[in-house]
């Protein structure tokens, strides 16, 4: 990776956004994460500074405006931004996730940060990079958006499978102007977000998951190719695969 390309991460204070942000302030990018839990962004900033580069924003994804104004403050300050890390995500907690259970609320939630949310970021970026003909976009999806279950639901099933059609959009209208959208898409990653689930998994569990760091080298790998290729899509998961033995077909796992 060049060194100075300046990455935004959303959701990069905890889980896999801050491993991917560590990963690539390793690799000499100037990293700014975004978040809304202004203790989450000062843990995360003493990590990253023993990385490399790095800044921190508070930053709610679903408030269109702030969105824009921060994608401009970027611009603004460090003169463009070449790779864009859409991890800020959701999901409703309490056992209230599934269509017994939740309310219009709950969804509403789940939409705003993880599919409107995400869409703000992408479109307030597009134009800086469409101008300059180069740009990498990594948009966080799930297993789940390829692979609905009960346990996640249908609030957390829907957005991500969109987050999927977000990136195809960005590849089939801005591939001409050197912008490359990916969809990862992570199986069971031990991140903070297991604490929603109705039984959160136990730590021998999550010993078993995917990790985090796993997820950061994923993001770099993909930030790093060059510019003439594209990895439109991504699907990891531990080799322990509870979706493929079962046992996670249920809401009460």
């Amino acid at each position: 990776m060049q060194k100075g390309r300046v990455v935004w991460i959303t959701g990069g204070g905890s889980g896999i956004g801050l491993a991917g942000g560590i990963e690539l302030a390793r690799a000499g990018a100037h990293v700014i994460i975004s978040g809304r839990s202004a203790e989450t962004l000062k843990k995360a900033e003493k990590e990253l500074k023993a990385a490399g580069s790095c800044e921190t924003i508070a930053l709610d994804v679903a408030d269109q405006k702030a969105v824009v104004q921060a994608a401009a403050d970027i611009e603004k300050r460090r003169g463009r931004i070449d790779i864009l890390v859409t991890s800020a995500g959701t999901n409703i907690g309490g056992g209230k996730r599934n269509f017994a259970t939740m309310t219009p609320d709950g969804w509403d939630d789940v939409v705003r940060i993880n599919l409107n949310g995400l869409f703000y970021c992408c479109h307030a970026v597009i134009p800086g990079m469409r101008a300059r003909k180069d740009g990498v976009i990594i948009n966080i999806s799930s297993w789940a958006g390829r692979y609905a279950s009960v346990l996640t639901g249908p609030a957390y099933n829907a957005t991500k499978r969109a987050v999927i059609a977000v990136s195809e959009s960005i590849n089939m209208e801005e591939c001409m102007h050197g912008i490359r959208a990916t969809s990862i898409l992570p199986g069971e990653v031990a991140t903070p977000i297991l604490e929603k689930r109705p039984v959160p998994p136990s730590a021998e569990e999550r010993a078993r998951m995917a990790q985090a760091a796993d997820l950061g080298k994923a993001i770099l790998f993909v930030a790093t190719m060059p510019a003439r290729t594209c990895v439109n899509e991504m699907v990891i998961a531990p080799t322990w695969n509870r979706f493929y033995l079962g046992g996670l077909e249920t809401a009460k796992n």
